[in-house]
């Protein structure tokens, strides 16, 4: 898109080529603008509420905006709308405004028709569609209505919490009246779903929006039913890569970190699940994003199990507020892995067969009906696998690039499959009542002590089954495994208060 600078009535104002003369000769891509005449809002303008609701709270591209053009244009005249630079050049360095990226690595450029030169993008966020440098953004800076809910039935939960879980949902409902900072520490099991109910239904009573941010689809899948029927009035939001365009803004928000680039000033309250898990705690680009879509005075909550040593310093420094959670929700310790030797399991798995001790333990485990997640280190392993699978009833396989993903996550959800074969990508965020864990490869790199840590927390979530087993098979123990055992063992013992 290119554009044109008019005056009109003293007032600076941009106008796209769709809506003037081709040959206009101001034309030129927004790169070439050196600053963007923002306007005054006009409060007796009528605005369009199909398009406030789509784009409220949201850092689009104009190709993502299914409006006319002329529609945007007069809005953008009226002060409701701005539009943004997608790509910045200070000092010859680029930064993406959607994303965050400086990295100049992450930066190309190709032969653009609107810039008629070389044009730069980044390769970053290429996934959410090309921001480059003639590529505005587009907001809603206009004013926002009044979101508060009326009526006794906001949250329709009638559980009930542990002592433990009360002092951290009072402590929630109290940082987002005074928005701070808060993390919340909890055991795999502890309900981390629950404390939050009572401090979302203060937040959505006074009209803020939540956003519940997490790395993976898996998670947000999984937690969605779960506040739908937790929140029947509120129209919960599902956000994640595939999942139905969002047309108008909600007071509760479901999302993974990376389809946080689409938003700006979008939230009141921010609470990161996971926050310790790959990709987000690894890429800053997803930290960015979480950033950007916070409101000026958002109240900050993140949920883990397995804390980093960076949140950990903050901590230790009296930076970050921390409450603890030491127990399950049903009081029940958390399981601890036993260690068993299967030989080289590497040899066994390219041959496209599971060594003899992990056969055993899956036979025994079928026998008694039990279901099973089997993790395996990577997706090549658990391709070669497939020769062994083919033939069992009620065994089938999982990784990030299936395209059948969600849908046998929730077959395993609902008992129709045994066994689900799966690398890492499941270590957290599912949540099925009554199985039982083995982890083949256990001495492989790519299982930290966090991660072995997590699929044990995968055992035992259930007060009819608070028991199970876990079992890390390997070809040699790692520190990794002894230090996931130990703690675990720990964290069976500890008090309320944290041990830093």
């Amino acid at each position: 898109m290119r554009f044109a600078t008019f005056s009109q009535k003293n007032q600076d104002y941009l106008c796209p080529e769709p809506l003037i003369q081709s040959t206009h000769p101001s034309l030129q891509p927004i790169s070439q603008i050196n600053a963007l005449p923002l306007q005054p809002l006009n409060s007796n303008y009528s605005y369009n509420k199909p398009l406030r609701e789509f784009l409220v709270g949201r850092h689009l591209l104009l190709d993502e905006l299914p409006f006319p053009i002329h529609l945007i244009q007069e809005h953008y005249q009226q002060g409701f709308i701005t539009f943004e630079k997608g790509i910045t050049n200070k000092g010859n360095r680029y930064s993406c405004e959607r994303c965050g990226n400086d990295a100049q690595d992450l930066f190309a450029a190709f032969h653009c028709y609107r810039c008629k030169n070389e044009c730069t993008y980044c390769r970053n966020c290429i996934m959410m569609g090309r921001v480059s440098q003639c590529t505005p953004l587009i907001r809603w800076i206009g004013p926002d209505e009044d979101n508060r809910m009326t009526g006794d039935k906001v949250l329709n939960w009638k559980g009930e919490l542990s002592s433990l879980q009360k002092q951290a949902s009072k402590r929630i409902t109290e940082v987002i009246d005074v928005p701070q900072e808060l993390l919340i520490w909890a055991v795999c099991g502890a309900g981390k779903t629950e404390i939050l109910f009572e401090g979302i239904e203060q937040a959505v009573r006074q009209g803020k929006r939540v956003c519940l941010a997490t790395p993976r689809t898996d998670v947000v899948t999984e937690l969605t039913p779960r506040f739908e029927k937790a929140f029947p009035s509120l129209d919960v939001h599902a956000v994640y890569g595939g999942s139905h365009p969002v047309e108008k803004p909600s007071l509760l928000t479901l999302s993974t970190t990376h389809q946080l680039f689409r938003y700006k000033n979008a939230f009141d309250v921010m609470i990161v699940d996971e926050v310790d898990a790959f990709p987000y705690s690894f890429d800053p680009a997803l930290q960015f994003a979480v950033e950007k879509a916070c409101s000026e005075h958002a109240s900050r909550i993140y949920l883990t199990a397995t804390p980093s040593k960076s949140m950990l310093k903050e901590v230790r420094r009296g930076e970050l507020e921390v409450i603890h959670i030491s127990r399950r929700f049903h009081g029940y310790p958390l399981p601890v892995p036993r260690f068993m030797w299967c030989g080289n399991w590497q040899k066994s798995i390219k041959k496209g067969r599971l060594p003899r001790a992990v056969s055993t333990w899956i036979n025994e485990k079928m026998k008694h009906r039990r279901q099973c997640f089997l993790f395996v280190p990577t997706v090549q392993n658990l391709l070669e696998l497939s020769e062994w699978m083919k033939d069992r009833k009620g065994v089938e396989s999982v990784h990030a690039g299936d395209p059948e993903r969600l849908e046998k996550v929730q077959r395993f959800r609902k008992g129709e499959i045994s066994l689900l074969i799966t690398t890492t990508i499941l270590e957290r965020g599912v949540t099925v009542p009554e199985i039982d864990v083995a982890v083949v490869g256990s001495d492989h790199e790519v299982f930290t002590t966090n991660a072995l840590m997590q699929i044990a927390g995968r055992v035992g979530r259930s007060i009819q089954d608070p028991y199970g087993e876990v079992v890390y098979f390997h070809y040699g123990k790692t520190k990794a495994m002894g230090d996931a055992k130990r703690t675990i063992e720990a964290q069976n013992k500890r008090t309320s208060e944290p041990q830093l």
